[in-house]
C-alpha cells in the first residue's frame, strides 16, 4: 500500500529554496547551465528519434562521432550555425530559437 507523501514540492520550488528566486546570481547560473545541458538532451533525443548513431549522424553533419558526443554530453558548448547544420542537414529538421525577455 502506498502512503501519501506531503512533502513533495515541485522543481520551481526546490530551485527557488536552494538557489534562489529568479534573478539570484545563483539561480540564474543554474538556469544558464541548463539551458546548455538541455540543447544536448534534446539533440540526443531527435538522433534517437530518427534512429541513428553518433557515426551516422556526424557523416550527414559532417562532422565527428566526438563532437557530437561532447555535445549531446554537454562536455562541449556548439556554435548555433554548427547546431542548425546537425539539425538540419544531419536530422532533417528545423532549429527554432526563441528569446525570452
Amino acid at each position: 500500500m502506498k502512503t501519501k507523501n506531503n512533502n513533495t514540492i515541485t522543481l520551481s520550488q526546490f530551485k527557488d529554496k536552494h538557489y534562489g528566486k529568479r534573478g539570484a546570481e545563483m539561480r540564474e547560473k543554474l538556469e544558464a547551465g541548463y539551458e546548455t545541458f538541455k540543447i544536448g538532451a534534446l539533440l540526443h533525443e531527435a538522433r534517437v528519434a530518427k534512429g541513428l548513431t553518433q557515426d551516422a549522424l556526424a557523416e550527414r553533419a559532417g562532422t565527428t562521432k566526438s563532437y557530437i558526443s561532447k555535445i549531446e554530453n554537454d562536455v562541449k558548448e556548439v556554435r548555433i550555425s554548427t547546431l542548425q547544420k546537425i539539425v538540419e542537414i544531419g536530422l532533417g529538421g528545423r532549429l527554432q530559437l526563441s528569446i525570452k525577455l
